[in-house]
């Protein structure tokens, strides 16, 4: 059983901490402060705030080896980054390094993109010197094919089923990281209202695909 199938009901509460404190950082230094609006902060329509009831694809897909993943490329939106390994099996999650901003993050505590489960790939929204890899995520929509490049050479194709805004106060770790069965791939970056005070963005924006 992989890593994310045998989380409990603590790891779930830790994971959720977690997501406070670090933020899932992702931009925590926004770019642009002195303009409004900010497009960072605009989220839309096609965004739900409610999180999906997940369903088994009609025509499920057998589950590949284990190989990390090295490259995402999303044509929607123009993304074509290097994915590194953040975080660690015992559910801490990471960032990439905020000085670059075409680099995403694959948590080491979920599987790799084409196993059976769900794979985390995190990016940075923006910072104060510009947009970042998962800038645009949130004007992605159903439909849409996100490609990832793993090491054995292997491309795995997953298309948009779902977004969500959420606040990282009630993040949705069962939905984002609970077991499903079949490979599923999530992004995950800052959104929604910036706050001043703590430097922070509220809300994460969350992209399900399988």
């Amino acid at each position: 059983m992989s890593g994310l199938r045998a989380l409990s009901g603590k790891l779930w509460q830790a994971l959720a901490v977690i997501v406070i404190v670090a933020g899932i950082g992702l931009g925590y230094l926004r770019y642009g402060m002195a303009h409004e609006p900010d497009p960072s902060t605009i989220v839309p329509p096609g965004v739900s705030t409610s999180t999906p009831v997940l369903t088994k694809p009609s025509s499920t897909p057998v589950g590949l080896p284990a190989s990390a993943p090295v490259r995402i490329i999303i044509p929607a939106i123009e993304v074509n980054a290097p994915v590194v390994g953040v975080g660690d099996p015992g559910g801490v999650v990471g960032v990439p390094p905020l000085s670059d901003h075409n680099l995403a993050g694959w948590f080491a505590g979920s599987v790799t993109p084409g196993q059976n489960g769900p794979s985390l790939i995190d990016g940075h929204v923006d910072s104060v010197t510009g947009p970042s890899v998962f800038f645009s995520i949130k004007n992605l929509k159903p439909g849409d094919v996100i490609k990832v490049l793993r090491k054995d050479g292997s491309t795995v194709q997953f298309r948009v089923t779902w977004l969500q805004s959420v606040s990282k106060t009630i993040f949705p770790w069962k939905a984002v990281l609970g077991p499903t069965g079949y490979p599923a791939l999530r992004l995950v970056t800052c959104g929604g209202p910036f706050d001043y005070l703590t430097g922070h963005y509220v809300d994460n924006i969350i992209v399900y695909a399988s």
